[in-house]
């Protein structure tokens, strides 16, 4: 099994093994519905792990960059008439851009510094969304047309359940690649010691604007699918209160794992939905749920886990 885990196709994989099975015995729109959410959410918390857990690099305003994919393919087609499939590339575009021209100067700072620059960016996404009513609706938020590919309209809950995985799986490839790169174990010596591997040559300015570039981009593309699939967004979706959404499920399901931020987002999208039936208790539930699982899994679920089976204790 281990030797398995080592290949680098084997968490992609198992990913898709998982979502094509899902995917099956889901047994109706709702179910579809809460699924496509669990992968979305999963796409950005996938792109901030590579930025939080193996970099080493907070970020407390990643809701920015899926705010700004998800107005893409909101006021592109709707004030540019930008075909939608363009209008995701453009958000992704974009976000990068930003991301590569923000990153240099902000990710030469450190720790709280740090986290309060990506805050800052995060809440200046947000303000901008909200105020600049003539091109997002402002608060009210606007319509997002449906996308057509090869002349067939999507709507349905199960096809975006299906393009979501696949986008997902495709994203995971891409980040383990890039881990099992060069650029990945610089990243993990940069994770380490930045020192240390400054003093081996690794150009770390370099290595974090890549990664903060590629986190951004993937951030961007949930947003633009989560925008597509609602049919309706609001400035929220870049609010302080998403980004550290992400955050968390990055840090619950496991930093410097992959699959780690697909598992907290299915913590944070499914539990509530699953404990709404308590009402006013399901916040204070959740917290503890959540709680505990820092107590009892400081390294994260899917990490520990995985150690766990390693020693056979599992």
């Amino acid at each position: 099994m281990a030797r398995f885990r080592q290949n680098r196709w084997f968490e992609p994989a198992l990913i898709a093994l998982i979502i094509i099975i899902i995917g099956l015995v889901l047994p109706s729109t709702y179910y579809f519905r809460i699924a496509t959410l669990v992968l979305i959410a999963g796409l950005s918390a996938t792109g901030l792990n590579l930025l939080l857990g193996y970099a080493g690099q907070i970020s407390l305003g990643h809701a920015g960059f899926v705010g700004i994919g998800a107005y893409a393919v909101a006021v592109l087609p709707a004030k540019f008439a930008v075909p939608s499939l363009l209008a995701i590339f453009c958000g992704t575009l974009v976000s990068g851009v930003v991301a590569l021209i923000i990153g240099r100067p902000i990710l030469r700072l450190k720790d709280h510094f740090l986290a309060v620059a990506t805050l800052a960016f995060g809440i200046l996404i947000a303000m901008v969304l909200n105020n600049e009513q003539w091109l997002t609706g402002g608060p009210d938020g606007m319509a997002v047309s449906r996308i057509e590919l090869f002349g067939i309209r999507i709507r349905s809950a199960q096809s975006w359940y299906w393009i979501s995985g696949t986008v997902l799986v495709l994203a995971v490839v891409l980040a383990r690649n890039l881990l099992d790169s060069s650029t990945g174990r610089a990243l993990r010596a940069l994770h380490d010691s930045e020192v240390a591997a400054r003093s081996a040559g690794i150009d770390v300015a370099r290595i974090k604007s890549i990664v903060f570039v590629i986190s951004a981009v993937f951030a961007s593309l949930s947003g633009s699918l989560y925008a597509l699939f609602n049919g309706h967004v609001t400035p929220d979706i870049a609010s302080f209160l998403n980004s550290i959404e992400i955050v968390t499920m990055v840090v619950l399901g496991g930093m410097g794992s992959l699959s780690g931020g697909l598992v907290g987002a299915v913590i944070l999208v499914v539990l509530p939905q699953a404990l709404s039936f308590f009402h006013e208790y399901e916040h204070l539930l959740l917290g503890v749920l959540m709680i505990l699982i820092l107590v009892f899994m400081r390294a994260g679920i899917v990490p520990t886990l995985a150690a766990r089976w390693a020693r056979g204790r599992l």
